[in-house]
């Protein structure tokens, strides 16, 4: 069994240079690589592609990229809680791809599955299609959508093994493991990493073979993005 363990997230981020394309699993500040995204921000790396169902917000999550300009481009669907990320696209500092959610997931998913591209109905008829090859099939419309191409997928998972094996928490299990073996390399950060043969197989989300480096990750904050309560009676 190869040990995909490394020591701690300075290690896991060997290889990051500028100008690379990142996947980052999480959807809002749900199931996000806290400790790898803030290693991003301590190497300084610059002019980096960031694939992600959103940009974080201002000051947690892919917003502190944002902040510092490492990002020059977000490729996304969903990115109406960051006002940085707002000003950034509206003056033109930020190129922004936004692709409909469904799309994102199977970009990442026919590049994990080695497809370099597929078929989808969604967005034809509208700006999404804009540019790309239209196919019919059986009477209906189809936009030819490609595959994600990234240097490095970055994933939290909330247990995993030293062979790479992963279990997803709740809504955690979102982006985060359509993105496992979608780029070159996929560092995983986990909340408690344990020995081989200590997880249930029938439990595991991911198997290792996704997985090219693991680490136990530490601090996380877990913010909630829109907390919402009830008044008591």
């Amino acid at each position: 069994m190869i040990n995909k363990k490394v020591a701690n997230v300075t290690e896991a981020m060997k290889g990051v240079k500028d100008e690379m394309t990142l996947m980052l699993g999480g959807f809002g500040l749900c199931g996000i690589p806290e400790n790898a995204i803030n290693e991003l921000v301590k190497m300084n790396v610059k002019g980096l592609t960031c694939i992600s169902n959103n940009a974080g917000v201002d000051d947690f999550g892919l917003g502190l990229l944002l902040q510092k300009h490492q990002i020059k481009k977000m490729i996304s669907s969903y990115v109406g809680e960051n006002d940085e990320f707002e000003r950034q696209m509206l003056s033109g500092e930020l190129d922004v791809e936004l692709v409909p959610q469904g799309t994102l997931v199977e970009r990442c998913r026919a590049a994990q599955s080695g497809f370099p591209a597929f078929y989808t109905p969604a967005g034809f008829g509208t700006e999404v299609a804009e540019g790309k090859e239209t196919r019919e099939f059986n009477g209906k419309m189809y936009v030819l959508e490609m595959a994600f191409e990234a240097d490095f997928s970055f994933v939290k998972a909330w247990k995993g093994d030293e062979a790479g094996n992963l279990i997803f928490k709740g809504t955690a299990r979102n982006f985060n493991p359509a993105m496992c073996g979608a780029a070159k390399i996929t560092v995983a950060e986990v909340e408690e990493l344990v020995p081989v043969g200590t997880l249930d197989p029938n439990q595991i989300h991911i198997p290792g073979i996704f997985i090219q480096r693991i680490f136990q990750g530490e601090k996380y904050e877990k913010r909630i993005e829109q907390r919402t309560v009830r008044k008591r009676n």
